[in-house]
């Protein structure tokens, strides 16, 4: 497929670049890890497959061959040669066809993820197909896509067309007080902040501001203060810590964190709902819910349960159109 048109910042992302933060190398990969192991189980591919992370709209691409494809995430609407597609669904496409991904008020989520059979065929980067920005590297040539870049699929078109699965915010919703919530358990400095500030911290809704990118969320609401000054040395991050500079401003860390801060930390987002703040996007509201480890190991489970039955269903889909024994 040929990228035609694009805003910016659609990249080619995977689940990450993992054992290479001592080397001052972030993780990068999918905002949404979510959405992009859909895209794979809806065809078939590896776990792991490299996709098309869309975060701005209108994004235009052409398929220069007959091809299915996925789309999933969300905060655009779809449509394929004219025709309107669904989401969270596989498709076909015919060569020459363009498919568009525009904006749409009222949909859910804030990015979309494009996959193809087998995964996007680019190069791997220290065990990776993620594109990383801050170093220019992986993905396509380190950048993100333009128009006029052409990209291959990795596998064959498994030839199928026209299912679907329930979006995980439907099947998985986590909302406090009716607000979009997010599990954050106390990190390393939670106590040295004011009693009033650490429940403020829990009751309240926070902005996700325009200062918002794949490096880390900036959020707007009740200031947090210290009980005494804080300095401290530059110290090993991952992706969903929330730190807190001197204007009391949380900020989050996403996929292309840099591996360290110097900055204390607050609370720390579970892994499995960093794709529930992903798919959050700028100008909205969120709420923190407190919640511990056993807690956040349980909703890892529950997520790892809900991608296993949806990639049984996919299979039992796949076999019987082919005529095949699961």
């Amino acid at each position: 497929m040929e990228v035609l048109s694009t805003p910016g910042l659609a990249t080619v992302q995977d689940f990450g670049r993992f054992g290479s933060l001592r080397f001052g190398v972030g993780t990068a990969g999918a905002m949404d890890h979510l959405a992009l192991a859909a895209g794979n189980l809806l065809l078939g591919n590896e776990d792991g497959a490299a996709a098309i992370e869309v975060p701005l709209f209108p994004f235009k691409a052409r398929f220069d061959a007959d091809n299915s494809f996925a789309l999933t995430g969300g905060g655009c609407g779809a449509r394929l040669g004219g025709r309107a597609l669904l989401p969270w669904s596989v498709h076909a496409a015919r060569a020459g066809e363009e498919l568009l991904l525009s904006p749409a008020p009222g949909v859910p989520g804030s990015r979309a993820y494009l996959a193809l059979p087998g995964g996007v065929d680019v190069p791997e980067v220290l065990g990776s197909r993620s594109t990383q920005l801050r170093g220019v590297f992986g993905g396509q040539c380190g950048r993100a896509l333009q128009a006029g870049d052409k990209l291959a699929a990795r596998g064959a078109s498994p030839g199928l067309a026209g299912y679907g699965l329930e979006p995980p915010g439907v099947a998985l919703p986590l909302l406090a007080d009716g607000t979009p919530g997010v599990r954050v358990i106390p990190a390393a400095e939670y106590e040295r902040f004011t009693e009033a500030s650490r429940a403020a911290f829990w009751a309240g809704e926070w902005k996700i501001t325009a200062q918002s990118d794949r490096y880390g969320y900036r959020l707007a609401g009740a200031a947090l203060a210290f009980e005494a000054p804080v300095e401290m040395l530059s110290h090993g991050i991952v992706p969903g810590v929330i730190q807190v500079p001197p204007n009391g401003q949380p900020i989050i860390q996403m996929r292309d964190a840099q591996p360290s801060g110097g900055y204390p930390k607050f609370g720390t987002v579970i892994e499995a709902d960093l794709w529930r703040l992903a798919q959050a996007p700028a100008g909205s509201r969120i709420r923190f819910v407190e919640t511990d480890w056993n807690r956040a190991l349980a909703a890892a489970e529950a997520l790892r349960g809900w991608l296993e039955e949806v990639g049984r269903l996919c299979d039992l889909i796949r076999c019987s159109a082919l005529g095949r024994r699961p």
